[in-house]
């Protein structure tokens, strides 16, 4: 194994389930397998875990893929450039809207994405205020949103005012009436639908492609200064990975979710049964078979930056900055490292 470059690292994750293969390759001993010393960092919102990655008090952390495009164009008032050698999930939202509204807008299992989001355009149009959240202005969240609104009115889905709230604090939120309605990903939306408080009405996967989600990243200086560690710790990770996607008894990864406070309600084979194997199953399929970056994800995230936050680029820059969001020879040595 080549030497590396750095071995004790800082790795900062949002608690959400889509941070687990991070989580799991801490527990299951898979960084210190490859030789890394691996601290796990919880940060408090996407924002303070963005700055505390690009100003190097993070070596690497669990990230909104928006993230990425943002930093290339300096959209992020930060302009340091980030890379990513792996997807930690694609496409993994849902909208959730108060019981109290979606019970108003007689809102039923079985209306599509777009029959729900015309009876919420509806709901504006005739004078009353909604408040809707996502996790972050650069997500698949805030654009999901957007394209939701978008399918019956294109105009309130541009001009509709937008609430940014860290993932943990959207229940809380809804309950203290602050908003009446979140995009997330899991488990908050299935906390806010066990506590009362609010109903899943539609998946982002019926709105946008099956676009990357979350993202490994680094700093791309911190790539270039630290290329075997990063092949490393993408190693160990992609290992987790396929154990998680493997795993036949869920007990475990369930208990590691609730010591990590990412979990906050019970569940089990017996209690909440639906939606025990709800998060089994999107832990088993946060990524499908291929976990590589492709630059099809940033194409698509830079044109929703166009198209919603006003971005002025053509199309050679998309695929040159595209190209430069990932790091595909980490993940081919990482992948070969870890299938040998």
């Amino acid at each position: 194994m080549s030497t590396l470059e750095k071995t004790q690292l800082q790795l900062g994750y949002i608690p959400l389930l889509d941070c687990l293969a991070l989580l799991w390759a801490k527990q299951q001993g898979f960084f210190k397998e490859v030789g890394l010393d691996v601290t796990l960092a919880k940060e408090a919102s996407w924002a303070s875990l963005r700055d505390r990655l690009a100003f190097g008090l993070l070596d690497a952390a669990h990230c909104l893929s928006a993230m990425l495009p943002a930093a290339a164009v300096g959209a992020d008032q930060i302009g340091i450039a980030l890379q990513t050698p792996l997807i930690l999930s694609k496409n993994r939202a849902f909208i959730s809207l108060s019981q109290k509204l979606t019970h108003q807008l007689a809102i039923q299992e079985n209306d599509n994405a777009q029959a729900t989001a015309q009876k919420v355009t509806s709901y504006i149009e005739a004078d009353h205020s909604l408040s809707l959240a996502h996790v972050f202005k650069h997500s698949i969240h805030h654009y999901c949103l957007r394209e939701w609104l978008a399918l019956a009115d294109s105009k309130i889905a541009q001009t509709l005012k937008l609430k940014a709230l860290p993932p943990p604090y959207m229940v809380e939120a809804l309950d203290n009436h602050v908003i009446d309605g979140f995009c997330v990903g899991e488990p908050w939306n299935t906390q806010g639908e066990l506590l009362g408080l609010s109903k899943i009405v539609c998946s982002s996967q019926d709105i946008i492609p099956n676009v990357a989600d979350k993202v490994l990243a680094v700093t791309q200086e911190w790539a270039e200064q630290h290329p075997q560690t990063l092949i490393a710790l993408t190693t160990a990770i992609i290992k987790a990975q396929k154990e998680l996607s493997d795993l036949k008894d869920f007990s475990p990864v369930l208990k590691l979710l609730v010591d990590f406070g990412i979990v906050r309600f019970h569940c089990s084979e017996e209690v909440h049964v639906d939606k025990y194997y709800m998060i089994q199953n999107i832990v088993k399929n946060l990524v499908k078979e291929n976990a590589a970056p492709q630059p099809e994800d940033f194409h698509w995230l830079f044109e929703q930056m166009q198209k919603w936050d006003e971005l002025q680029i053509d199309q050679a820059q998309i695929t040159s900055l595209g190209a430069q969001c990932i790091n595909l020879e980490a993940y081919e040595q990482a992948k070969q490292r870890y299938s040998s």
